[in-house]
C-alpha cells in the first residue's frame, strides 16, 4: 500500500502570527504532482515536551512525515533534541554533517575575505547543527550545504527533517520524495467529481451521501458549503471523491438521484492527481 505522508511544522512565530505557514500548500503540491496526497499535518510551536510526544506518535506510526523547522543551533531550536528522545536514542556528532559544516563555515570566510578559524566560538556553536540523533542519514542543502537529516522509526515509517525556511526546504523535499519514494508516484490515482448545488441543504443531502457511501465502498461522499461565493454566491459543492477507477460509478449514481430529485444543479468539476 501507498504509505500515508504527513507534515509537521514547527515555530512558535506561525503559532504567534509573526510568520504565515507557506510549507502546508507547497507540500500539497509537490506531492500533488507526484500523484501522492497529504493525509495530516500539524502546526507545533517551540515547546520541547509537546514535539517529542509528538515525533514519538510519527515514529511509532508507518507514515512518512515531513518535518519543517527548529534544526538549528539557538536555544529555541529543540527539534533535533526531541527527534533523539522520542527514539530513545543519543545525540552525537554527525562526522559528514560537520564536515559540510566546516565548508560553509570556510566559503563564508572566503567571500568575507577573512581568516578561517575554527575554534572561534561562534564556528563551535554552528557545529551543532552537526550533532544529530544517532543513526540519522543526511539530507543535502544545495542553498548552504548545512543538511537536514531522516530518521526511521520502530513502526516501519520514516521522519525527514529540514529547515523551516522555504528556499532551503522545498528542494530538500524534493529530493527526499524523489530519492526514496519514486516507488510510489502515481500507483494509487485519485479523482474527484463534484457539482454545484443551489438552494440545497445539508441536512436534506446526508441521507444520499450516507447510500452512496454505502453502496460504493472505498468512495468518500463530501460536502462543501459556501455562504458567500463571488460567483455561486450561497451554495454546496457535494461531490465523490477516491479512487480514480472507482469514482466513475459512484459519480453517475449521485448524479442520477440529484437528477430524480430535482436538484438545482450548476457547473461540474473535476479533478484529478
Amino acid at each position: 500500500m501507498t504509505p500515508a505522508f504527513g507534515l509537521i511544522i514547527v515555530g512558535d512565530e506561525i503559532l504567534s502570527g509573526k510568520r504565515a505557514d507557506k510549507h502546508l500548500p507547497k507540500v500539497i503540491e509537490l506531492l500533488g504532482e507526484r500523484g501522492l496526497g497529504l493525509a495530516w499535518a500539524t502546526c507545533v510551536g517551540d515547546d520541547r515536551p509537546r514535539l517529542t510526544v509528538l515525533l514519538a506518535q510519527a515514529f511509532a506510526s508507518a507514515d512518512v512525515v515531513l518535518c519543517c523547522g527548529g534544526i538549528g543551533a539557538t536555544p529555541d531550536d529543540h527539534t533535533r533534541q526531541c527527534a533523539a528522545a522520542a527514539l530513545g536514542v543519543p545525540l552525537q556528532p554527525h562526522a559528514a554533517a560537520q564536515a559540510l559544516i566546516r565548508e560553509r563555515m570556510q566559503d563564508v570566510a572566503r567571500e568575507q575575505g577573512q581568516p578561517f578559524e575554527p575554534d572561534r566560538a561562534d564556528n563551535l556553536q554552528r557545529l551543532q547543527m552537526g550533532v544529530l540523533p544517532a543513526g540519522a542519514r543526511l539530507i543535502p542543502n544545495p542553498y548552504n550545504k548545512i543538511a537536514g537529516f531522516s530518521c526511521d522509526g520502530p513502526g516501519g515509517g520514516a521522519v525527514h527533517f529540514v529547515p523551516g525556511f522555504p528556499v532551503m526546504a522545498w528542494p530538500m523535499l524534493q529530493w527526499v520524495l524523489d530519492g526514496s519514494y519514486a516507488q510510489w508516484f502515481g500507483r494509487a490515482p485519485q479523482a474527484e467529481h463534484s457539482v454545484v448545488l443551489y438552494g440545497a441543504m445539508e441536512s436534506a443531502l446526508t441521507p444520499l451521501m450516507e447510500r452512496i457511501e454505502a453502496a460504493h465502498p472505498g468512495v468518500k461522499v463530501f460536502s462543501l458549503p459556501s455562504v458567500d461565493h463571488p460567483v455561486h454566491g450561497r451554495h454546496i459543492e457535494l461531490g465523490v471523491k477516491g479512487d480514480a477507477a472507482l469514482v466513475p460509478a459512484a459519480w453517475l449514481a449521485l448524479h442520477a438521484a440529484l437528477h430524480q430529485s430535482g436538484a438545482s444543479m450548476g457547473p461540474e468539476l473535476v479533478r484529478q492527481r
